[in-house]
């Protein structure tokens, strides 16, 4: 019987300099989107999909996002004495058990698929998710639990969370070679890391969402410095793909939002807020006057 998806990976070792000066003290991750750090919309989504331990692949300087997971007490005895029990509730939605979140360093910056490798140790045997922080998806079933559905239904193999992109935008993602398409789910010839649009074998990009098996990580050992001159995950997915080992894309239902940039983490923040029945009519009544005052000035 295959093995359910109970540990989750996350990158959180770059510096986030797209995001400087902010990003001098305060790790990207833990940048608020309308009031919650990017790192907890992460985790919110993988407790959702059924995840149980969380392993982060940090660096320095990132000691305030492992404190942000800490417990509190002398703010939770504050907000008990105020009488707060909401935001007591809220506060607490933020701590990790004790034993279900681990760091590990990563101590030069190789890439995507050399952060996954350093947590090989914590993996065993098992398939395991990976997701990357920076990638916000607004969903009424979150990503990761659709795929973890699909997953179980397909029962082998890698799933990369995908969608489609723009042809001349491919040269930022990796992009799927597709060999069947059946809709949701698509199985893959192999994958292709930052394609320029003339050389892409689709506009099917790969985002922040996996699900991979540990032949992966064994892949990860051998793998060499790749696109950009780091090693790259999806070169040791296609390495399986290779191996006779099957690799899916799945089309998952929501948006994606990406606050590794600033103009997506803007239209995360509007796009979030507008969605919280507390923010919503003053926000809307904000907009649409920006609206309004940029049309008069034309």
């Amino acid at each position: 019987m295959r093995r359910r998806v109970t540990k989750a990976i996350f990158p959180v070792a770059g510096l986030g300099t797209r995001f400087l000066p902010a990003t001098k003290s305060v790790p990207k991750e833990i940048m608020t989107l309308v009031d919650r750090p990017l790192i907890q919309y992460a985790i919110d989504e993988a407790r959702a999909a059924g995840i149980k331990e969380f392993i982060f692949v940090t660096s320095r300087g990132k000691s305030a996002l492992e404190d942000y997971f800490d417990h509190n007490p002398v703010l939770e005895q504050e907000l008990r004495k105020k009488g707060k029990d909401g935001l007591l509730e809220t506060l607490k939605a933020t701590d990790m058990e004790s034993g279900a979140i681990a760091y590990i360093r990563q101590h030069k910056a190789l890439g995507l698929g050399h952060a996954v490798w350093c947590a090989r140790r914590l993996i065993a045997n098992e398939p395991f998710a990976v997701m990357l922080p920076d990638d916000v998806i607004a969903a009424e079933q979150p990503c990761l639990k659709q795929m973890v559905e699909a997953y179980e239904e397909i029962g082998e193999g890698n799933m990369v969370a995908a969608m489609e992109v723009a042809p001349e935008k491919t040269s930022s993602y990796g992009v799927l070679d597709v060999k069947e398409d059946m809709g949701s789910v698509v199985q893959v010839r192999g994958m292709v890391e930052k394609p320029d649009a003339d050389k892409a074998p689709s506009n099917l990009a790969v985002i922040g969402r996996y699900i991979l098996t540990p032949s992966v990580l064994r892949n990860l050992n051998k793998m060499k410095s790749g696109a950009g001159g780091e090693i790259q995950l999806t070169d040791a997915i296609a390495q399986d793909i290779e191996n006779d080992r099957p690799a899916y894309g799945y089309r998952f239902r929501g948006e994606r939002f990406d606050c590794g940039s600033k103009a997506g983490f803007l239209q995360a923040t509007v796009a979030f807020g507008l969605a919280r029945d507390d923010l919503r009519n003053d926000l809307a009544n904000y907009l649409e006057s920006v609206v309004q005052m940029s049309k008069a000035a034309e």
